[in-house]
């Protein structure tokens, strides 16, 4: 990693931190963090999406393109419309293993809806148009994500939906929103998985101490992880991994899984 990138991921952490930490208030950080490493994956997955959604809006319009869609053959209005159409096909993202991330859970949704009045009603455009009754934020957040592992199968019963239930004040989860807006999961060198991954390391570190614990019974920290990697060098093959996902600290470049 260059210096470049990990000042930029140094940086990223402690704005991010404390602004996580003053929104945290007197709540118990054993229970605020599952709301916000919850709400950084919601935001990993649908940034993925939208970066998806652009490159197919780009391949559509791209006449060299085989996907492309010639203005020619519809009128202004019908052409825009198809275009719409086309970027809600889940097959588009399938074939390039994203996650399909329906309406009412995309980023943009949550973001723009989260500081409504109950009983406000939301118009959600998913193929066809339904509407959606705005409850509290915890519960538009729980049924984003059971939408997200409905459609899904791999994430079935793996999100934490559990948002009503930690009854957060409501300046708690909307003001976690608007800071994890903030998080960049498109650099110009890094991978969104590499920051997904630096984030989490660094909020669960936080957590671990603000809970008056030490780090380490929660992940293993980055200078053991860096110390395997430089002894085992795993280059190529596979990596067998026992103790609950710690083989994910080997770097992609390093490792095939």
């Amino acid at each position: 990693m260059s210096n470049a990138e990990q000042k930029f991921l140094d940086g990223l952490d402690k704005r991010l931190w404390t602004a996580a930490d003053r929104l945290r208030s007197n709540l118990d950080a054993a229970q605020y963090k599952h709301a916000v490493l919850g709400l950084i994956f919601l935001k990993y997955v649908s940034d993925a999406f939208t970066q998806r959604q652009r490159e197919i809006e780009a391949q559509l319009r791209d006449r060299d393109n085989d996907y492309f869609l010639d203005p020619a053959d519809y009128g202004d209005d019908e052409y825009e419309a198809i275009v719409r159409e086309e970027l809600e096909e889940r097959d588009y993202y399938l074939e390039k293993n994203v996650f399909w991330v329906p309406a009412l859970a995309r980023w943009s949704m949550l973001r723009e809806n989260a500081k409504l009045a109950p009983g406000t009603e939301i118009e959600v455009k998913n193929g066809k148009k339904y509407v959606y009754e705005f409850k509290s934020i915890g519960r538009l957040i729980d049924d984003a994500l059971g939408e997200v592992e409905r459609d899904n199968p791999r994430l079935k019963g793996v999100l934490n939906k559990t948002y009503t239930q930690l009854q957060l004040p409501t300046e708690s989860l909307t003001g976690s929103i608007d800071l994890i807006s903030e998080i960049p999961f498109e650099h110009a060198s890094l991978k969104a998985k590499d920051i997904l991954g630096h984030v989490y390391e660094y909020f669960l570190g936080q957590f671990a101490l603000a809970e008056g614990k030490k780090g380490g019974q929660y992940f293993t920290p980055k200078s053991i992880v860096s110390l395997i990697v430089e002894a085992i060098e795993p280059y190529r093959g596979r990596v067998y991994d026992p103790a609950m996902g710690s083989g994910g600290g080997l770097r992609a470049e390093r490792a095939v899984y």
